[in-house]
């Protein structure tokens, strides 16, 4: 069972009968509180095909971001995230200033990429998924990402740590994303789907 749907079970007597009663795991409650994503120790990364024979890597590498955990209800847990377009990183310099130009982000006149949750769904074990409304550029999409609980723990100065890693699917068409080019041997340079990665270090609040 995941953290966020473990709970102990009593039973009580009434009227002969014996009736189990639910109690909050107190390691589960433990954890509910408010988190700051820690983004020295997060990633929030893109796969994308190239020239139809292979895939291009990257990352946003300025973010920030919050969450809410509900041990008790995880329908009631929530997150948001902030990332600065301009940050966008594939190793090329000269193919990041393209994604950060008008033909795919913009990001002069569109700095941010924003998700912010609606719903939360426990899908079994420790994988959860969160729901919510997706920006990029003037375009706001819902989004579900798949996510595993990796465990929770304190660091060496102290702070009570949990962690997430997840991915998600889209189609960056759907945000208006649709500069390409077609290939002499047929096909196009850029693949519409891409995939998202998250790796999510948070940081409890007191």
């Amino acid at each position: 069972m995941g953290i966020f749907t473990r709970r102990n079970q009593n039973v009580n007597v009434q009227d002969g009968a014996a009736v189990a009663t639910l109690e909050v795991d107190p390691a589960l409650a433990a954890l509910t509180g408010d988190y700051v994503i820690d983004p020295a120790h997060s990633s929030i990364g893109f796969t994308v095909r190239h020239a139809m024979v292979t895939n291009v890597r990257g990352a946003f590498t300025e973010h920030e971001g919050t969450l809410h955990l509900d041990g008790a209800a995880p329908a009631r847990s929530t997150a948001t995230i902030e990332v600065k377009i301009a940050s966008v990183d594939t190793g090329i310099a000269d193919r990041d200033a393209h994604l950060r130009s008008g033909d795919f982000f913009d990001a002069e006149a569109f700095p941010l990429m924003t998700f912010r949750s609606t719903t939360a769904a426990t899908l079994g074990g420790d994988t959860y998924r969160i729901t919510g409304d997706l920006t990029i550029k003037d375009v706001t999409r819902p989004l579900s990402i798949d996510l595993e609980f990796n465990g929770s723990a304190t660091d060496a100065y102290g702070n009570q740590r949990v962690g997430f890693e997840g991915s998600a699917e889209i189609l960056r068409s759907d945000w208006g994303l649709t500069w390409n080019a077609a290939l002499e041997a047929g096909g196009v340079m850029v693949s519409d789907k891409v995939k998202l990665t998250f790796d999510i270090s948070a940081i409890k609040q007191a």
